[in-house]
């Protein structure tokens, strides 16, 4: 008879720690299939953290084990890798060494670790002890005691950071209120295809043209830049910046992967266009757009002209494939000239562009405003990653979306738009275009730009150059940067501007405009 119970407790007990085991690895693998990149929105991030205290309770009390502590959040981590394997980009990819790849596994793994790892860790420990106390099990001894209060001090510590970090990643985005009633500043979403895109809307009087920002890098957003640079430009326009599919608040929309390609930005930037037409009632607006935010932009201006007064490029992409072939080598020039023998090796070590990913650019890309800061190449800081982290436009989750959607959209998206020339692909529009360039643009890119606007034929085209501004010239140079877009594009009075036929109206090229 006692043998029969002894098997009979002994099958238990295999049977509690198979479901201890079990349980973590059926919400990891759950998790892999349905949330691949980790929590993206507070709601998701909030269920992460309640599901990981329950899944980690449920493991550490059938376990009676405070090994269940390291166990459960070990099985559901390894259950998530193997079944978000088909997930693509350096958040999720295998970690690299670089300052890129720390980034984009303190973006990707680490958030992932807090929001859904540590709180099942906390449950396991909360599990294990309700278990204990359950069996009436109790360590004896004063060393005992002495570790049971210890480990208790130390999960309740955890329990705090816990609660604090749900609270944190609730807190929504905000945009500051705009004195008078005729204003407009709000953050809401608009919709392209399957996708939502995240839109700040900000100007002083809604009767006033409407100006929709498309920000530059894939996976941009540059609320924060706009915020603290082009305030301004909200006394004569209504300001609407996008965050790019997969940046910021947009950073959910990157699934699918697969169809994260030109198209698709294009699309976006029109289905923003209607939205703030609908919003606001007019029949066009102006679209203004930066370095590679141009090339959906002027492709969305070309498709369909009916929506817009004008098209505005800042820093325009021509063909980031050649000037990114020049560029690598003035800038190992640049290295050795310095005898910056890291710079030299990294270099050396991807080669020539073009690249399969992200990590090969980034030596030419983190060396770029040091190589460029000579005479009245103006690469400053202004329009930094700092800026939007900054930002209260951004949520705690959408700020960690800025490093994990940057690394992850050029890595992705890319690859698929730097060898698009427009000097092939776009030989005309039927709209009004000014351009705006820093005198410190890279060498290769003011050249390309000047080598198509010679070909470019437009209703009314003229070429900006700012002068002790660099390749973000818009935020370098704000003050003049709004003269301009008053005086070149509102005629002085915010009447808007409407072009002629072709053969009418003049093609300039604007001589350098002092600070």
């Amino acid at each position: 008879m006692l043998v029969e119970r002894t098997a009979m407790a002994s099958g238990s007990r295999s049977t509690e720690l198979v479901l201890a085991g079990l349980v973590p690895v059926v919400w990891g693998a759950a998790a892999g299939v349905i949330t691949p990149r980790g929590p993206l929105t507070p709601d998701a991030a909030l269920i992460s953290i309640g599901l990981g205290l329950v899944v980690g309770g449920a493991a550490g009390y059938l376990a009676r084990s405070r090994w269940a502590m390291i166990g459960a959040p070990a099985l559901a981590a390894v259950a998530f890798e193997i079944f978000r394997i088909r997930a693509q980009g350096p958040s999720v990819d295998a970690p690299a060494g670089s300052l890129f790849g720390v980034l984009a596994f303190v973006a990707g793994r680490g958030v992932h670790g807090l929001l859904a790892l540590l709180p099942m860790y906390v449950g396991a420990a909360y599990g294990a002890g309700l278990a204990r106390r359950a069996a009436g099990r109790s360590p004896a001894g004063k060393a005992a005691r002495v570790r049971r209060h210890l480990g208790r001090a130390v999960i309740g510590a955890l329990t705090v950071i816990v609660a604090v970090m749900g609270i944190a990643v609730a807190l929504p985005a905000r945009t500051a209120p705009l004195t008078g009633g005729r204003g407009v500043a709000e953050l809401t979403t608009i919709t392209s295809g399957s996708h939502r895109l995240g839109l700040m809307v900000r100007g002083s009087d809604t009767a006033k043209p409407v100006l929709l920002f498309v920000p530059g890098a894939p996976g941009a957003a540059e609320r924060g830049a706009v915020r603290k640079h082009l305030s301004q430009l909200e006394k004569h326009f209504v300001v609407a910046t996008l965050d790019r599919r997969g940046g910021g608040s947009s950073y959910p929309a990157i699934e699918p992967t697969a169809t994260l390609n030109l198209d698709s930005e294009v699309n976006a930037a029109l289905a923003a266009a209607n939205h703030l037409r609908g919003r606001f009632g007019k029949d066009r607006i102006y679209l203004l757009a930066h370095s590679g935010g141009t090339l959906p932009a002027v492709f969305a201006a070309q498709r369909r002209p009916e929506l817009f007064h004008a098209y505005i490029g800042v820093g325009q992409a021509v063909n980031t494939g050649a000037a990114d072939r020049v560029q690598y080598g003035e800038t190992l020039e640049w290295a050795r000239s310095q005898g910056d023998t890291e710079l030299i090796a990294a270099l050396e070590a991807v080669g020539p562009p073009p690249y399969d990913g992200v990590y090969g650019y980034e030596p030419m890309l983190l060396a770029e405003g040091r190589v460029y800061a000579s005479g009245d190449r103006g690469h400053g800081a202004q329009g930094g990653l700092d800026e939007s982290m900054q930002a209260q436009e951004y949520s705690l989750l959408d700020k960690v979306h800025l490093f994990s959607g940057f690394l992850d959209a050029f890595d992705l998206y890319y690859p698929q738009v730097r060898d698009i020339d427009l000097r092939d692909r776009l030989s005309r529009l039927t709209i009004p275009a000014l351009f705006i360039d820093g005198s410190g643009e890279v060498p290769v890119r003011m050249e390309l730009m000047k080598d198509w606007y010679a070909k470019l034929r437009a209703p009314q085209k003229e070429h900006v150059i700012l002068a002790g501004a660099g390749h973000r010239s818009m935020f370098e140079k704000p003050d003049r940067f709004t003269d301009i877009l008053v005086q070149r594009v509102l005629g002085g009075d915010d009447r808007p501007l409407v072009g002629r036929a072709i053969t009418d109206m003049p093609t300039t090229v604007m001589p350098i405009v002092s600070p």
